[in-house]
């Protein structure tokens, strides 16, 4: 297995996140550079001085998806998430995000396809939890996501697939051709690796919704009592709708079909919106923006021959969530520089027209 380390933008007056970088074999030369570029783009875009392990390869996926992402997570209270976002406030998104988390010991949460609804057993029908369980008073966070946030989380890995301690493991698919040169644009049939490495780097960070365990695990019985649904993330607690914010509650963790804003003051103003859920709601993963919307990188297919880049909008989440920008002017894939002494060397298609593939995370 090749492994290289990958820095940040040289010349920054702060210090930037490291990626560690582990190839499995059959991954080419040419992937491997690709990928270091796109982790190079991250790196370059925070400030925070945190080391990722990341674990990358290629295989044959199912059809329709073109790369797939499994992060290591680990849980903590609330109390401690809370207290760690307010010490790391830095930007005028962080304040707002913080003064949505209510200064108690839990959150409440808009909930539905529990055992224990009060609407009956698995019924789609919301309602609001807030009876301070383990799932109002956890959060589940990518190993990346709490590093940035100075929370210590579980050294493990990913039986299978990581050799060693890793924070995520990434797989691209050997199905469909791969433009892995952005510098001359997307080749027509091809797809843009770069990008799509962006994207799947960007759900090891922390964009995930826990709402897509909630989604796949309630199409039949049993269903979940709602205290066994700890998997509420960081990006979670900006998710909310209408109906939530007008029963009160700090997020909406229900799957099925309607808008979800991403809002940092419960929806009395939006920012964007998220999928709504592959099995109950828009048939795209909940950790993702929603679809045809070209809202950034994180939207949840590609085509080929695009390149796009990311957004405003991509930056403002992840500041949301505990990770310090260098600005939301973040340099393009391609005019960055590397800090290894060899080093080798956007989720394509946010149109309305997509077409041939959609990207799925491995949760």
């Amino acid at each position: 297995m090749l492994c290289l380390t990958v820095f940040g933008l040289m010349g920054s007056a702060r210090a930037n996140p490291v990626f560690n970088l582990a190839f499995t074999g059959g991954t080419s030369p040419t992937e491997q550079a690709a990928f270091a570029t796109a982790a190079n783009y991250w790196a370059s875009a925070f400030d925070d001085n945190v080391a990722i392990n990341l674990t990358v390869g290629t295989a044959a996926l199912s059809s329709g998806v073109l790369a797939q992402a499994a992060s290591v997570r680990s849980t903590f209270s609330y109390s401690s998430f809370r207290s760690k976002m307010l010490a790391d406030i830095s930007s005028a998104t962080d304040t707002a995000a913080v003064a949505h988390l209510p200064n108690t010991t839990g959150v409440s949460m808009y909930l539905n396809y529990t055992s224990n609804s009060p609407n009956g057993a698995g019924s789609a029908t919301p309602y609001v939890d807030a009876d301070g369980d383990a799932n109002n008073t956890t959060v589940r966070i990518t190993n990346a996501n709490a590093k940035a946030l100075g929370l210590t989380p579980i050294n493990s890995t990913l039986l299978g697939l990581c050799d060693a301690f890793c924070d995520g493991y990434i797989q691209f698919s050997t199905g469909y051709s791969w433009d892995l040169d952005r510098s001359n644009g997307i080749s027509a049939g091809a797809f843009d690796f770069v990008g799509l490495a962006i994207h799947e780097i960007g759900h090891a960070l922390g964009f995930l919704s826990g709402v897509d365990y909630l989604d796949t695990n309630s199409s039949e019985s049993p269903y979940k009592a709602d205290n066994l649904l700890t998997y509420v993330s960081p990006l979670d607690m900006f998710r909310c709708s209408a109906a939530s914010a007008s029963a009160g509650t700090t997020l909406d963790f229900t799957a099925g079909s309607g808008v979800r804003n991403f809002s940092l003051d419960n929806c009395a103003s939006s920012l964007g919106r998220f999928a709504e859920g592959a099995v109950h709601g828009d048939g795209r993963q909940a950790s993702h923006w929603k679809d045809s919307l070209a809202l950034g990188i994180m939207d949840p297919t590609a085509a080929p021959g695009e390149l796009l880049a990311v957004t405003p909008l991509d930056l403002i989440a992840f500041d949301a969530i505990g990770w310090n920008l260098e600005s939301l002017e973040v340099p393009e894939p391609g005019t960055l520089t590397f800090g290894a002494a060899w080093m080798l060397g956007l989720l394509a298609m946010r149109r309305r027209s997509r077409a041939n593939g959609q990207v799925r995370d491995r949760a």
